[in-house]
């Protein structure tokens, strides 16, 4: 003689949400929205700011070198140029130097040392802008006027098809320092991120990878770096960002001159150095026009780079796919 015992359990997916988890799911809706509100209204802000220059000069804003405010003839050119400049001169020291100390930390470095390294590394970071420029306007530029210029110039400078790049008086300040001081400041942010990644990475791999005979460097080029590839690419990105909205350290050493010079060791200006030197001497309608058009560019920069840093992540992932 058999039982049959029938047993009615609450169907989870007819069960109605509790009211906390529709505030909590409100909430978290409310404050994703207010991110995109915020981005949308300084977007418009900075549009409706920089329209009468746009409309005044057109595309042509973009393209003119000239910055007279005698004249009211302005363009966003030499600060764009500046800006890219020192931001490409910044990455190009700070990714492999900031890869190296990752590197360095997680794989090489005595433990006893790995904690107070890190713990360096991160207060760079958190170092005021200020502080930097600074340092940079009165220790760093004169040792690049006497000591690392006149041997850039005396050695690159006279080299075909680079030489250009290094000639010129050695004034100390310019678009290489500039570019070193943020080399310097995002330096934190890449060897911070990349060390919290390359941790990430599984010590079977590694294991199982010496195991096959390979070499440090073998494992670290095959094996680490690809499979936190996508989180290098979006550390970097964000450490781009940095360096491109960069103001008081930048302004300090850059020489502030509104022009477009091919040798990086020359005086030159960035949009954000521009805004801050300037913005408070605007006392024409164009004029302040002109330093909001340079933000609206800056603005419209900075979102390009982090808009092509998520679609380069997104086929790294879909690669990683396949």
């Amino acid at each position: 003689m058999s039982i049959a015992v029938h047993q009615t359990f609450p169907n989870p997916a007819g069960r109605k949400p509790a009211s906390g988890e529709t505030i909590f799911r409100g909430l978290t809706l409310a404050a994703a929205l207010i991110v995109l509100a915020t981005l949308l209204g300084v977007f418009v802000s900075l549009f409706l700011g920089a329209w009468p220059a746009l409309h005044r000069y057109g595309l042509g804003f973009f393209v003119i070198q000239a910055w007279n405010p005698v004249t009211e003839k302005f363009g966003a050119l030499a600060p764009l140029y500046g800006t890219i400049v020192t931001s490409i001169i910044a990455m190009i020291i700070a990714v492999p130097v900031g890869l190296g100390i990752a590197i360095f930390l997680t794989e090489t470095c005595p433990r006893p040392l790995r904690r107070p390294i890190g713990i360096a590394i991160e207060l760079l970071a958190g170092v005021p802008s200020i502080i930097y420029g600074i340092w940079g306007l009165f220790v760093f530029a004169p040792f690049m006027q006497t000591t690392v210029q006149p041997f850039l110039i005396d050695t690159l400078g006279t080299v075909p098809g680079i030489g250009d790049f290094f000639a010129g008086p050695p004034y100390g300040i310019g678009m290489l320092t500039a570019g070193l001081i943020l080399a310097i400041m995002v330096l934190p942010f890449i060897a911070s991120i990349a060390r919290e990644v390359f941790l990430t990475v599984p010590d079977m791999l590694r294991e199982a990878a010496y195991g096959m005979g390979m070499t440090r460097w073998e494992v670290n080029r095959s094996i680490v770096i690809p499979h936190v590839r996508s989180a290098l690419v979006g550390g970097t990105m964000l450490a781009l960002g940095r360096a491109l909205g960069e103001t008081m350290a930048v302004t300090f050493v850059i020489g502030n001159a509104p022009r477009i010079a091919t040798s990086i060791l020359q005086p030159g200006t960035t949009i954000s150095a521009a805004i801050a030197n300037e913005f408070t001497e605007a006392t024409t309608n164009l004029y302040t026009s002109s330093l909001i058009a340079l933000g609206l560019v800056l603005f419209v920069i900075t979102f390009l780079v982090l808009a092509a840093a998520q679609l380069m992540l997104q086929r790294i992932k879909r690669r990683a796919g396949e």
